[in-house]
């Protein structure tokens, strides 16, 4: 295994061109049912930017809402777009265990699972609400949060139902550090990751949040590029609008840390593709 030393920055002055956006909420926060009206406009909007693979992937307690053949339609309305069909599988511990069951009923025809944490000791809230999700920070040592937040993901890693970790530190949305250095706190973590041959994703969502930062952080990439960790590319977009959001600066920041392959999935077999 690689050392978990920071390696060098790989300056790059070579422009790279993201092709996959592999992280989209074309249902919102809502049940909308799958329909070419709600589909397509996320197919034109890709078309536009240049991206030629993307993932819809709307969080499992809307699942109601998916329709596997609408999907195949939009695939065949846009033959020239590679259209996975995916969902978010995160930690919410009301409607997650309907959630999983989903996953496992539908698993031959998803070609893709994120597995995110989003709740932390409120079952009612997610903690990254913005703004009201902060108040569950108030009063409390950041790095027990950090690290029972950690051990989330942990969970939802071992599943042995996702293909991906989603914004993964995205603990810190509200600003909140810990007090030493990350790689002690995530290191379990990545190492997980690794096991499990699961890859993370590099999501411009964080620079759209009061952190302003990309998910992850510069030092938990490079750390991920140490354990031979493969990348996704993402918006977390919840329009057709947001598609592909910021990509022109996360391209610069992946050319900086050297990063030149991205991965796709069909039907959970991830490939690897040179930027």
């Amino acid at each position: 295994m690689a050392s978990d030393t920071l390696a060098p920055l790989q300056h790059s002055n070579t422009p790279i061109l993201l092709f996959s956006d592999y992280h989209t909420h074309p249902q919102g926060h809502r049940v909308q049912r799958y329909t070419q009206e709600l589909l397509q406009p996320w197919a034109d909007s890709a078309r536009k930017l240049g991206l030629i693979d993307i993932a819809f992937t709307d969080h499992d307690r809307y699942h109601a809402g998916i329709d596997f053949d609408e999907i195949d339609q939009l695939r065949e309305r846009n033959p020239d777009l590679r259209i996975r069909a995916g969902i978010e599988l995160d930690n919410d511990p009301i409607h997650s265990a309907a959630g999983r069951n989903w996953i496992e009923k539908h698993w031959d025809k998803l070609d893709f699972v994120l597995g995110s944490v989003h709740f932390l000791d409120r079952p009612d809230q997610m903690f990254d609400s913005v703004p009201d999700g902060a108040a569950q920070f108030e009063g409390r040592d950041i790095d027990a949060v950090y690290a029972d937040y950690f051990r989330r993901v942990r969970e939802i890693a071992a599943t042995g139902l996702v293909d991906c970790l989603a914004h993964l530190d995205l603990i810190k949305i509200h600003g909140h550090r810990l007090s030493g250095e990350i790689g002690s706190l995530i290191n379990e973590t990545l190492d997980l990751i690794r096991a499990r041959n699961l890859a993370i994703e590099l999501s411009t969502a964080g620079w759209r949040k009061p952190v302003n930062e990309l998910y992850p952080s510069d030092s938990i990439i490079v750390l991920a590029m140490n354990k031979n960790i493969s990348f996704t590319t993402a918006s977390d977009a919840h329009s057709h609008a947001q598609l592909g959001d910021k990509f022109p600066i996360l391209a610069q920041r992946m050319a900086t840390l050297g990063i030149q392959q991205v991965c796709v999935f069909e039907k959970h077999n991830r490939t690897q593709l040179p930027l």
